[in-house]
């Protein structure tokens, strides 16, 4: 062979290409298993409740306005009574929730999705309602209203444990349904028709609700106030508003929200019909809800119960480092090819970046039985003894077997460290490559590439001389 670095150059190439082409198939192995995992939420959500967000509570009444027509002339003459409808909506003047939080994890095969209860104490109180003035301009027009009913809607009714509602002192029956056009989930009370009209109302709200993923309220108050305690350790807090005060530590987080009537659209867009729309931890936004055409998404916060030791992202990130760990273990045998004069063939480097290759797959596998940092360690033991025996044999020794070992456990420490430091992944991953890169600059800073590839070409063309030319030569000398 004329060129025999070139040609191992080409040939390690081709390996790479290979190993990339497996990288790329645990990849999609993983992108494959997340949409499972979304998959197997979406459908506990369906059987137990979504995402909760709760719009309300809001007093309501419904007002007819007669008045009477005459029409015709002489004996055809007659009198006819005309109607028009009236809603008059009134939001709380305060609002005050007072909620807990427990989570309730809940298991569809390997998959795990984050549902909870909420307890919720909620007190609001109203201005006096009054009948509205008639609007026709007809003489002898009269207004006549039913009860209020306050109303209470929710993202998921099918989450409702129990209600009891207040109002007074005096506990009412509560009824199915919000009566809310663009929001129609959720329950409703009717107040008695005697001493609710003209006066200042108070009601106190008693709600165990059970849901999944995130819990949000709408500040429909002119002064709302939130307060939410739970046991979760992880809360990612978003939409509209964010909490004046969070405490959050390993065993559980408290929020406080105060929103003004003067900071939010919430009551006019809910008034215009708006829908009450799903927020997400990326900060998009979905409805939840028929979207009510004009009026877009009703303001709305709350709290997202988040895990962050999410085994699938974990394995999609560390597989991004798929590639520079085969780099980097390729760069160290080749070093240690050139130093000791030794021959590594191209197929010795394919089984190296098979093994490293199967650490990935070996720890999307073991993380969904396992929590990660043992599914990690199991992979990463097994894969580091593996490579150091195999290391012995190739760089000729036990010593050097151990040390290219050692350099893999080191390559996985650091993995793992930049896997949990993800805000300075980018850094730490930057300042490795640098160090790497000036080690391998200071080792061969002496050697003679040029004088090396004469050597290797020399040794091909006498390994390459067949035994009967050779003997030939030796006999014409």
């Amino acid at each position: 062979m004329r060129f025999p670095l070139l040609s191992k150059v080409a040939a390690l190439a081709a390996v790479m290409v290979v190993l990339l082409v497996a990288l790329n198939s645990v990849d999609s192995l993983v992108h494959e298993r997340q949409m499972r995992q979304r998959e197997a939420e979406h459908g506990l959500a369906e059987s137990l409740a979504g995402q909760q967000t709760l719009l309300g509570p809001v007093m309501r009444m419904q007002c007819d306005e007669t008045w009477e027509r005459a029409e015709g002339e002489g004996s055809s003459r007659k009198t006819v009574t005309e109607r028009r409808e009236h809603t008059v909506t009134a939001w709380p003047r305060t609002l005050n929730v007072q909620a807990s939080a427990l989570i309730e994890p809940r298991y569809r095969g390997l998959f795990k999705l984050n549902g909870y209860l909420a307890k919720h104490q909620v007190s609001a109180q109203w201005d006096p309602i009054a009948a509205p003035a008639p609007g026709s301009g007809q003489p002898g027009a009269r207004i006549a209203c039913q009860a209020p009913t306050i109303a209470l809607a929710l993202g998921d009714a099918r989450g409702i444990r129990s209600a009891a509602v207040r109002v007074e002192g005096r506990e009412l029956p509560v009824q199915p349904g919000s009566l809310l056009k663009a929001q129609p989930h959720g329950f409703h009370v009717r107040l008695p028709e005697q001493g609710s009209v003209g006066v200042p109302v108070q009601m106190q709200l008693t709600l165990e609700l059970a849901g999944t993923r995130g819990l949000a309220w709408v500040p429909v108050g002119q002064d709302t106030q939130v307060q939410l305690a739970s046991t979760w350790p992880h809360p990612s807090f978003g939409g509209r508003f964010l909490p004046v005060d969070r405490q959050v530590s390993g065993s559980g987080f408290q929020a406080q929200w105060k929103v003004s009537g003067l900071a939010t659209t919430a009551r006019q867009v809910a008034d215009a019909g708006g829908a009450v729309c799903a927020w997400h931890e990326d900060g998009g936004r979905a409805a939840t809800a028929a979207e009510g055409g004009r009026a877009g998404c009703v303001d709305a916060f709350g709290v997202s119960f988040i895990d962050p030791v999410n085994g699938y992202l974990l394995s999609e990130r560390a597989v991004k480092y798929g590639l520079l760990f085969i780099v980097l273990t390729f760069v160290s045998v080749a070093l240690v090819e050139v130093m000791r004069r030794l021959r590594v063939h191209p197929i010795q480097y394919l089984l190296v970046g098979c093994a490293l290759t199967v650490f990935f797959l070996l720890l999307l596998s073991l993380g969904e039985h396992l929590p990660f940092g043992t599914a990690y360690a199991i992979a990463g033991v097994a894969c580091t003894a593996l490579l150091a025996f195999y290391g012995a044999h190739v760089l000729g020794g036990l010593r050097p077997g151990l040390a290219f070992g050692g350099g893999i456990a080191l390559l996985y420490a650091a993995l793992y460290a930049l896997l949990q430091m993800e805000q300075t992944a980018l850094v730490l991953g930057s300042m490795l490559m640098f160090a790497v890169l000036a080690a391998v600059m200071v080792a061969t800073r002496r050697i003679d590439w040029y004088a090396l590839a004469a050597q290797a070409r020399g040794e091909a063309g006498v390994q390459a001389t067949p035994p009967t030319q050779a003997a030939t030569s030796a006999t014409q000398a």
